[in-house]
């Protein structure tokens, strides 16, 4: 696949801090971990990975602001572009040595997402879109699961955990599509569960209280795959609402209906 000038800069820079992610999974028990809240962690690991991005992306395009998970907004010189990051979606997988987190990268024009990458270190899975480019694992073109009925479905979810989230509606809307199809399952990591469903891996995906940096990359990936993508509610607006249904035609709607009969 042919990438921008732009999106190389956006791989160099996940694959730069995905490999110094990958040397401290393989020494966890010595990273120094301190809490940002009950189950919340933040370690050395992601201010390591999130300076690399920083600084990689910094270099190449000077004027671009920033919205980063760790260290907060910068706005932009030009007025237009934001870069989205979270150097390590998936912290408390990372710690607990689970293999599955990435670093995430999106880039924002005048308020649309128009690039993402998404890359996981110990799998060596890169998640690559553009705008009108298509989106790509390890340069192999995605598409959604083109599965119809949700009885033989995967659907993915986050759970919040402790001192987080609404408890009470998740626990609703898993005992309302639980009932209705093959699996559900939870990964731990938004923006790897978004990739997934660009790959076909999941059906379907939903979750609540989500921030930019964790799905801004995924959103893109599966509309360039040719996947449906919006909020709760049916909007476009997920970066402001922080909740997220994706699936295909069919199992983005029936997913929706479900979760609208969890609410009722």
């Amino acid at each position: 696949m042919a990438r921008s000038a732009l999106l190389n800069v956006m791989v160099q820079a996940a694959s730069k801090a995905g490999r110094s992610l990958a040397r401290d999974f393989g020494e966890i028990e010595t990273l120094q971990v301190s809490r940002k809240g009950p189950g919340d962690f933040v370690s050395q690991a992601d201010h390591r990975a999130e300076k690399i991005v920083r600084e990689e992306l910094q270099k190449a395009r000077p004027k671009f602001g920033f919205l980063m998970e760790e260290s907060g907004e910068i706005e932009s010189q030009d007025g237009q572009h934001r870069w989205i990051v979270d150097p390590l979606d998936g912290t408390t997988n990372f710690l607990h040595g689970i293999p599955i987190f990435a670093v995430s990268i999106a880039l924002e024009r005048q308020g649309q997402i128009v690039a993402g990458v998404i890359y996981n270190p110990i799998m060596d899975e890169l998640y690559t879109a553009e705008r009108g480019a298509g989106a790509f694992l390890n340069d192999r073109r995605m598409r959604v699961a083109q599965r119809k009925d949700m009885s033989d479905c995967v659907i993915g979810t986050g759970i919040p955990f402790i001192g987080a989230g609404d408890h009470g509606r998740t626990l609703r809307e898993i005992r309302y599509v639980m009932g209705e199809v093959a699996g559900i399952r939870r990964c731990g990591a938004a923006a790897i569960d978004l990739a997934w469903v660009a790959a076909g891996r999941l059906d379907a995906f939903w979750e609540n209280g989500l921030k930019p940096w964790d799905m801004a990359a995924g959103l893109l990936m599966i509309r360039e795959a040719g996947g449906f993508v919006t909020d709760g509610d049916g909007r476009e607006k997920m970066l402001d609402t922080g909740s997220v249904i994706a699936g295909n035609e069919f199992t983005h709607l029936q997913l929706k209906e479900l979760l609208v009969k969890a609410r009722a």
